[in-house]
């Protein structure tokens, strides 16, 4: 079963997809309109000798979030911290966390939707006012202890935006959403995945690889890698378009990208369900899939190129999907 948009990758998958990172906003491809933002915060902060503001990006997986954290501490000059919500468990740990930065110094919070309440409650003074607040608890008593902060950056990223609490969000000065790449961006991405790997990638490889990709950089790196093995299989040290489109066949990739959760997914709905509509649990529970890695990894692009809504009785497919999977179109009341 093809697993090519799992929402956690794996630590080979992260020291692979840290090698391909750009360094700076010039290689760094897409996303054009936060770039030029971006450009003018850094630029701006870097005039007055200061910390970049805190900023929040939000977006579904694999858009390059951590990329561009990385790339925003390289523009800074600074270093970046890097930590997962989920493993910041009490107030303690992020004390610790914070306690070794440097003036100047980037944390970056994936999945910062997934901080605990009480240790998201303990971060306002820290991005406010750069003082960590703590009690400490001895036997009977407890005493408050207050941490002076060096002047910092939190970049916070999340998959999930609305999941953040009204008083967090307000604290990010600069809220940015990355959004899904063009075709041609992706294709861009591929071909310099092939550079870095020294591998070549005829035109059309490449553009059928950026075809299948879903409009993430992540997945587009991922196919190329499986695409490079089938072709380094056969004692190939260069990529066709012939290689490619049988790889992608071959790993139940459709043309537009949709894999087989995706295609189990649809016709669930639509040959189970009539179409819809029907709740995201019942649905989840049928393919045998989790409610969060549906939500987050395959409904937004679902979503993006018209094949579901989201309805407030539950998922619909939309007749651009009965046409891709060859089904008679039905028009569902709602």
């Amino acid at each position: 079963m093809s697993r090519l948009l799992d929402a956690k990758p794996n630590i080979n998958d992260e020291s692979f997809d840290s090698s391909l990172r750009p360094l700076s906003l010039s290689e760094y491809v897409g996303q054009k309109d936060l770039k030029e933002n971006l450009k003018v915060f850094i630029g701006a902060a870097l005039h007055r000798q200061e910390p970049l503001d805190h900023v929040l990006l939000y977006g579904p997986p694999g858009l390059g979030k951590t990329t561009l954290a990385h790339v925003i501490a390289h523009e800074m000059g600074t270093n970046i911290r890097v930590v997962t919500g989920t493993t910041i468990e009490k107030t303690g740990d992020l004390a610790a966390i914070l306690s070794e930065l440097e003036p100047g110094d980037i944390l970056f919070i994936d999945e910062i939707h997934r901080l605990p309440r009480v240790v998201e409650e303990s971060l306002y003074s820290a991005m406010e006012d750069f003082r960590f607040d703590i009690i400490i608890n001895r036997e009977s008593t407890s005493k408050s202890l207050s941490i002076n902060l060096p002047p910092f950056t939190l970049i916070g990223a999340t998959t999930r935006a609305g999941d953040l609490s009204s008083p967090l969000r307000a604290r990010f000065g600069i809220v940015e959403k990355i959004n899904f790449y063009t075709e041609d961006e992706i294709k861009s991405i591929v071909k310099r995945t092939s550079r870095v790997l020294k591998t070549e990638i005829d035109e059309n490889a490449a553009s059928e690889i950026a075809k299948r990709s879903r409009g993430t950089p992540r997945i587009a790196n991922r196919l190329f890698r499986r695409v490079r093995d089938f072709a380094n299989y056969v004692h190939k040290d260069t990529i066709s378009y012939a290689d490619a489109k049988q790889a992608l066949e071959q790993l139940k990739v459709d043309s537009i990208g949709l894999d087989d959760v995706d295609i189990r997914y649809l016709r669930t709905l639509i040959e189970r369900f009539k179409g819809g509509p029907v709740g995201l649990d019942t649905l989840a529970n049928a393919i045998g899939e989790e409610i969060m890695n549906l939500e987050d990894v395959y409904e937004p692009y679902l979503l993006q190129i018209g094949f579901i809504d989201r309805t407030p009785r539950g998922r619909v497919a939309r007749e651009k999907a009965y046409k891709h999977l060859k089904i008679c179109y039905q028009q569902t009341l709602l």
